[in-house]
């Protein structure tokens, strides 16, 4: 509920930090306060850096990663091993195995998990453009990185049936992720190592 004490441009500020995960209604008010006191320094910045994003940031056409590019730089880069497509969530887990060093080929971005409680289906999802993606020649294995979790097996498995006729070798990530884990929150040595010890699926 908005105070009246604080003008309608600053209770805008806060109900849009607000919406920023990990921030609630007090924590956003911390935010705000501290933006303003350092308006120079962080706040104008911010703001450009937040209007610059919004204008040139965009899906990859190939992976459906975020850069300024397209394709983006991973995709664009040439040492990448075409043969291994990974398989991930989110582009938040594309970062964390990119931060652990732990994969040197290519990836796709599915947008999601299959979830039929929450009406979430294989049309949600950038499953067609993987599938598509997994019949070119150059693809020989298709790593599945994704949550150990009921919506992340569930989208596993439905991936596993559908990219049998492509020829691939399908494989998954083995020890190091904790079951309910998110990629996102783990160490780059745990990545590193479920990397490696991938198996088939």
């Amino acid at each position: 509920m908005p105070s009246a004490s604080i003008g309608p441009e600053l209770q805008r500020l806060i109900d849009l930090l607000a919406k920023m995960p990990g921030l609630g209604p007090r924590s956003a008010k911390r935010a705000a306060l501290y933006l303003l006191k350092k308006r120079e320094p962080v706040m104008r910045p911010l703001a450009f850096a937040l209007d610059d994003a919004a204008n040139k940031v965009k899906a990859c056409g190939v992976c459906s990663n975020w850069d300024s590019i397209d394709p983006c730089a991973v995709c664009a880069d040439d040492e990448r091993d075409g043969a291994l497509l990974c398989v991930v969530q989110d582009v938040g887990d594309l970062w964390a195995l990119e931060r652990a060093g732990a994969h040197k080929g290519r990836y796709h971005v599915l947008g999601g998990l299959l979830s039929p409680l929450d009406g979430v289906g294989p049309d949600d999802l950038n499953m067609g453009a993987l599938i598509a993606r997994a019949k070119e020649e150059s693809v020989s294995e298709v790593i599945l990185a994704l949550p150990a979790t009921v919506d992340g097996q569930t989208t596993a498995h439905y991936l596993t049936e559908h990219l049998e006729t492509s020829g691939v070798s399908v494989t998954r990530l083995s020890q190091g992720v904790p079951v309910g884990g998110e990629l996102d929150y783990l160490d780059e040595g745990t990545l590193a190592a479920a990397m490696k010890a991938r198996r088939p699926f």
